[in-house]
This record gives C-alpha cells, sequence and structure tokens, in this order.
C-alpha cells in the first residue's frame, strides 16, 4: 500500500492526534509516562478514593448550586411539605426544601453529596495514618506531607460551611457554637467573626458568605493543593514496599496503562457507585424534621458530622474555666477548640521533623516504607494519638450516649477526662511492644549471592 493510500484510509481521529502531536509533541515523553511503575497494594488506592470522591462532591455541588438560593431574607413557605407551610422561612433553607422535594432528583444529589463529604474526609484520614505508619513522610516527601495536612484542614472548613448552608436549625446551632468560638479568641475574635459572617450571627450576609467560601473559595484551594500533589508525586515518584525486587533508587509495580489504568477506572466506577447507593438508600440529613433556625432555640441532640466530632468533643470536655488578663477575658471554649486544635495540628505539620529528630533519628532519603513493626516508637505513638482522639470523638455525643446508657451527664464526663489521659499511654505501650515483639522475632534473611547478571 502506498504513502498515499495510507493516508487516505486514516480516520479523522488519527488526522487530530497527528496535528496535535505534530505542534505540541505528544509523542515524545508518552512511552515513558504510560510505562511508568504504581505500587500494587490497596492502601496505595485510599488516595485515589478521595480523588474520586471530591470529583462526585464537584459533580453534585455543581447541580445542587443551580437551584440553591444563598439567601437571608424571609419568604412564606408554599411548598409540598404541610408541617411548614405558611410559616415564615429562609430562602436558603426554603430553596433547600425545594430541592429535597420538588427538583426531579434533588434530594439524590444531596444526600450523594453529603455521603461524598463523608467520604472525601475519610480517605483523607485513611490516606495519611497509611502515609504515617510506613513512614512516607521522611525525607524528600515532607513537602507532600505539609500539603495533606492542609488539604485536612480544607476538608473540615468545605464539610462545615456545607453544613452550614440549609440554614435548619441543626446546621444554625452548629454555626452558633463556631461563631461563639471564633468570637472567644482574644483581641481579634470579633473582628475575624464580623469579617467572616458579615456581623452578628445570625446576620443577613452569613449564608451568602459562607456560599463563597464553599463554591469558590475552598474548592480552589482543594484542586490547587492537589494539583501540587500530585506534581510532586509525579516527580518524585512513588514510595514502595520492601521486596527482593525493590531498591531505594527504582519503583516495583504494574505500568500506567494497561494495568493501573484500569485499576483506577475499575475503583472509580465502583467509587461512584457506593456513593449513588449511599445517597439512594440511606437518609442523611433531613432537614425538614429540624425546622427553620431560631437563635431562641437549639436543636437536641446537636451532633456534627462525623470529622467535626473531636472538635465538639474537646469543647464537651475542656472544664468551665475563664480567665482575665489585661481586660481580656478567655473564654472557656478558645483554648480547647483554637488552642488545643492549634497544637494538634501543629505537631501534624511539624511531624516529619519531629519524627526525623526524636523518633526515627534518620535524615536520609527513603523511596522504600517501612512496615508500623521496623519503628516500634512511632507506631506506639501512633496508637496513642488515635486513641485520644477516638476519646475526644466519643465525648462530642456524650449527651447521647449517657441518655442511652441511662448514667448522669456529669459522671460520663469525668470518666472520659480520666480516659484522655490514661488510655492512650496504655494502648501506646501496648502497641510498642506488640511491635517491639514481632522486630524481635524475625529471623534476618540470608545473605544472597549475586547472579552473573547481576555481578556483570
Amino acid at each position: 500500500m502506498s504513502a498515499a493510500e495510507t493516508r487516505r484510509r486514516q480516520s479523522p481521529v488519527d488526522d487530530l492526534a497527528r496535528w496535535l502531536d505534530d505542534r505540541l509533541r505528544l509523542a515524545e515523553g508518552s512511552k515513558k509516562y504510560l510505562n511508568k511503575a504504581f505500587p500494587a497494594h490497596w492502601s496505595f488506592l485510599l488516595g485515589e478514593v478521595a480523588l474520586f470522591s471530591l470529583v462526585v462532591l464537584l459533580f453534585t455541588g455543581t447541580f445542587l448550586a443551580f437551584f440553591y438560593t444563598p439567601d437571608a431574607r424571609l419568604v412564606v413557605y408554599e411548598g409540598p411539605y404541610v408541617p411548614l407551610q405558611g410559616l415564615e422561612i429562609s430562602a436558603a433553607y426554603e430553596s433547600t426544601l425545594r430541592l429535597s422535594f420538588e427538583v426531579r432528583a434533588g434530594l439524590l444529589m444531596r444526600q450523594i453529596h453529603h455521603w461524598a463529604a463523608l467520604v472525601f474526609v475519610a480517605a483523607i484520614v485513611a490516606h495519611m495514618l497509611r502515609v504515617f505508619f510506613t513512614g512516607a513522610f521522611r525525607r524528600p516527601r515532607e513537602i507532600n506531607w505539609v500539603i495533606g495536612v492542609l488539604l485536612l484542614l480544607l476538608s473540615f472548613a468545605a464539610g462545615f460551611t456545607g453544613y452550614s448552608l440549609p440554614d435548619d436549625l441543626l446546621s444554625g446551632t452548629g454555626l452558633r457554637i463556631g461563631y461563639s468560638v471564633v468570637l472567644g479568641i482574644p483581641f481579634v475574635g470579633p473582628l475575624l467573626g464580623f469579617l467572616l459572617l458579615g456581623g452578628e450571627y445570625p446576620g443577613t450576609d452569613t449564608i451568602s458568605r459562607l456560599h463563597i467560601a464553599h463554591v469558590m473559595l475552598i474548592p480552589a484551594g482543594l484542586l490547587g493543593l492537589l494539583g501540587a500533589h500530585l506534581a510532586i508525586l509525579i516527580r518524585q515518584k512513588h514510595t514502595h514496599k520492601p521486596s527482593s525486587l525493590a531498591r531505594d533508587d527504582n519503583v516495583v509495580g504494574e505500568p500506567l496503562f494497561p494495568s493501573q489504568t484500569l485499576t483506577t477506572l475499575s475503583l472509580g466506577a465502583f467509587t461512584i457507585a457506593v456513593l449513588c447507593l449511599l445517597g439512594g438508600l440511606f437518609e442523611i440529613n433531613p432537614v425538614w424534621l429540624y425546622g427553620t433556625y431560631e437563635p431562641y432555640e437549639v436543636f437536641a441532640p446537636a451532633q456534627p458530622d462525623w470529622y467535626m466530632g473531636w472538635t465538639e468533643g474537646l469543647v464537651r470536655l475542656w472544664p468551665a474555666w475563664e480567665w482575665t488578663i489585661l481586660g481580656v477575658t478567655i473564654t472557656s471554649t478558645f483554648l480547647p477548640a483554637v488552642g488545643l486544635g492549634g497544637v494538634i495540628f501543629t505537631v501534624l505539620f511539624a511531624w516529619p521533623w519531629i519524627d526525623k529528630k526524636w523518633v526515627g533519628k534518620d535524615d536520609l532519603e527513603h523511596h522504600l516504607l517501612q512496615r508500623p513493626r521496623d519503628n516500634p516508637l512511632r507506631t506506639g505513638i501512633g496508637v496513642a494519638a488515635l486513641t485520644l482522639m477516638g476519646v475526644i470523638f466519643v465525648a462530642g455525643s456524650n449527651d447521647v450516649i449517657a441518655s442511652n446508657l441511662e448514667m448522669g451527664l456529669q459522671t460520663l464526663t469525668v470518666l472520659l477526662r480520666w480516659a484522655c489521659f490514661v488510655l492512650p499511654p496504655i494502648t501506646g505501650f501496648i502497641a510498642f511492644r506488640i511491635a517491639r515483639s514481632l522486630q524481635r522475632g524475625e529471623q534476618p534473611a540470608p545473605a544472597r549471592e549475586p547472579s552473573p547478571v547481576e555481578s556483570a
């Protein structure tokens, strides 16, 4: 077949590909990237679950934005939900009810969006735990660890602002608690509260400002950090599990195409399917049952989404201590929510350098992962920290637990306070001893003679 006949038989797709390659030189590096190795272990897919959850959040959030009204002005509800008919409610709450009862697939999209937010944060936390316990944050990946902590913080902010947008009684109660915490910050609290919410809460600008943050500022930050995270990952390559083939100067795994591509597409389809299943079958945040927000009413029992439970627990466990210093009152909400919360995230940000100085005592470059048993001290610290956060998380529901167990709320609070000091050292020490025992129980592998090819 002549060259002229070959050109005539090419499809328009071939012509387009050649046109693009002629101008962008796409084929030059394609083979290199298509053969890029990805570690073949399920734990490395946790970050991809977070990525696909974020994609679902963006698509469902765009759908919801078409029908949501970010306005606090009062309107008379005339929709199909009978218990609220004829009542004055905010335009934001009315649009949320309209989404739930009148917009085709509106309730499904609302619930998928909410479930995706829960899974998104859970996947980030699980991914960071994998990175922590395997030492994947060590040099040269400290920057990506810091970016991961920033992504976690922004995911909290995205969840809190989105949770507050319906303007129902439950979300209004949570926002009131958050506003009180901000006001408790010495010197700058009232000014910061005014800037964030447009004045005293509840104000006419509160919903619109939260909406701008939720749909514009925070997603831009998430996408920017995610892009930086992936760019650094591609540049530095993946860490990988120790094996007979794995070294610090290579990556052992599956090629990007076709193996990893098929795995990623399958995981994406599965993640989207599970989120749709959760949104379609499991009710979440039925705002019509809570009613509109009124400043003089409090929804009880008010429980935040799981990822904010630790902040609620800190506030509930902290004693009602207040101090006045230089005429400024340090409120009982400032130290637990801002002070201790700030300490927790400061330690998270600084952990790669803390580990290098006192835990791992190692400033070398690493591309091979560690098993939890390979660093018993880090494993013990991690388990102790998880135990502490677990106790604090439980304390965020102390009123519900006390009611179900038929015990005094104050008694349960005292028990949880003691548990914060007693349980973490115990579980951390147990984890340390188990890791040390497993480490000592391993027999060193016999030295392997190099093959002639390796010798060469």
